[in-house]
C-alpha cells in the first residue's frame, strides 16, 4: 500500500512539473518574439539615413542699384545646391539670373540691364517647430551686370541672408530668403578721365520657390 502512494506521489509531481514547464514556456514566447526583428517593419537604409543635398529652384526678385536712371528692380530665378556636414552645417552654392525690369514707369529709356550672380558659402540650419526650421548663409563669389555698358564687366560679390523652410513631406519642402548682396561697379556716365571708380552698391533679393531633398 506504501508503495501505491509513493507511485501515485511521483506521477502527480511528475505531472505538475510538466505543466509548470509548459506554462513558463508560454509565458517566455510573446518575449522572444518581441526580441525578434521583423525585416518588413525595420526602416531600410534609404529611410534610416538622413538626405545629404538639398537642390532649390524659384522665383527672384532683386533691387537693381548699378543705375540709378534704369529700373528700380529685376525679376528672374535662382537655382541652389546645398550639402549637409552633421545635423546643422551646409555648403551652399547658388546662380541667380535676373531679367525682366520692373519699377521707375517714369523714365522713359530705362535700358535693357540684366544681372547674373554665382555665389559659395556656409550655411546653418535648424528645425524652429514641427515642419518649420530657419537657414542663415554668408556666400563670396562675382557678379556680371550686362546690357548697360558697366564696368568692370565681372565683379567680386559676397553677401549674406537667411529664410524658412516648410517642410511638405520627406524630400520636398518650400522656402522663402531673402539676402544682401554687394559689388562694386563703375557708374555708366564714368569715365577714363576719372579713372572709372568704383561704387560698392548693395542690392536686396528674395526668392520663392521648392526644395528637392535626397
Amino acid at each position: 500500500m506504501p508503495r501505491i502512494e509513493i507511485k501515485g506521489a511521483f506521477k502527480l509531481k511528475r505531472t505538475l512539473f510538466l505543466f509548470l514547464l509548459a506554462a513558463a514556456s508560454a509565458a517566455l514566447l510573446p518575449l522572444a518574439a518581441v526580441g525578434q526583428v521583423n525585416p518588413e517593419a525595420a526602416p531600410g537604409p534609404e529611410e534610416a539615413a538622413r538626405s545629404k543635398y538639398e537642390v532649390y529652384l524659384g522665383g527672384a526678385y532683386s533691387r537693381f542699384r548699378q543705375d540709378p536712371v534704369g529700373y528700380s528692380g529685376l525679376v528672374g530665378g535662382k537655382a541652389s545646391v546645398a550639402r549637409d556636414w552633421g545635423k546643422y552645417f551646409q555648403l551652399l552654392g547658388s546662380v541667380d539670373y535676373y531679367r525682366i525690369g520692373v519699377g521707375h514707369p517714369e523714365i522713359p529709356d530705362k535700358g535693357n540691364p540684366s544681372v547674373y550672380t554665382v555665389l559659395v558659402g556656409p550655411a546653418i540650419h535648424a528645425t524652429l517647430y514641427e515642419n518649420l526650421s530657419v537657414v542663415l548663409f554668408a556666400q563670396l563669389g562675382a557678379e556680371h551686370t550686362g546690357g548697360e555698358g558697366i564696368t568692370p564687366g565681372l565683379s567680386v560679390a559676397g553677401g549674406f541672408g537667411g529664410g524658412l523652410n516648410y517642410s511638405l513631406s520627406r524630400n520636398f519642402a518650400v522656402q522663402l530668403t531673402g539676402d544682401r548682396v554687394g559689388a562694386s561697379f563703375s557708374l555708366p556716365n564714368n569715365s577714363p578721365e576719372l579713372n572709372n571708380s568704383t561704387l560698392l552698391t548693395w542690392n536686396a533679393r528674395g526668392t520663392l520657390g521648392v526644395v528637392y531633398r535626397f
